[in-house]
């Protein structure tokens, strides 16, 4: 199911607006970002994550059940340039695992919001997601970076 529609609204940054921010999801400080949908919330890694690591090699996920806390490495991606963790946005337990991107973790790089998604999480509060950016405050947050 490919849920990001390449004409939503979101909010570009950089010249040529190449690293996008698509509103309707919300975002962490370590570069996730998380969709609900009903009492999931599925996760990937930013277009700015994506960009910053280059080419994605591997991926490492979680395992089906297993519990995550917010805030918390989930996983890793191992791109040409670095390993870097994934964290969770949202506390709660793996139900979805997007094996796809195991297999070819290029997906990331060329669908971070549809296809390169990682993981969905059965969420324990979906008032955590109010915890975390808007698509403007995570532009701020990108813009803010050294």
């Amino acid at each position: 199911m490919h849920c990001y529609a390449p004409h939503s609204h979101g909010v570009s940054l950089g010249a040529g607006g190449h690293v996008e921010f698509p509103e309707g999801l919300r975002y962490s400080r370590e570069h996730e970002w998380a969709r609900l949908s009903g009492e999931r919330v599925r996760v990937g890694i930013t277009s700015y994550a994506q960009d910053t690591l280059g080419d994605i090699v591997f991926v490492m996920l979680p395992r089906l059940g297993d519990e995550v806390t917010a805030g918390q490495p989930l996983g890793e991606v191992e791109s040409t340039k670095s390993v870097s963790d994934v964290f969770a946005p949202v506390s709660g337990a793996i139900v979805a695992r997007n094996e796809t991107v195991e297999g070819s973790p290029e997906l990331i790089n060329s669908d971070p919001y549809g296809d390169g998604w990682l993981v969905e999480i059965q969420i324990n509060d979906p008032s955590a997601l109010d915890d975390l950016l808007d698509a403007r405050g995570y532009a701020d947050h990108v813009a803010a970076q050294p």
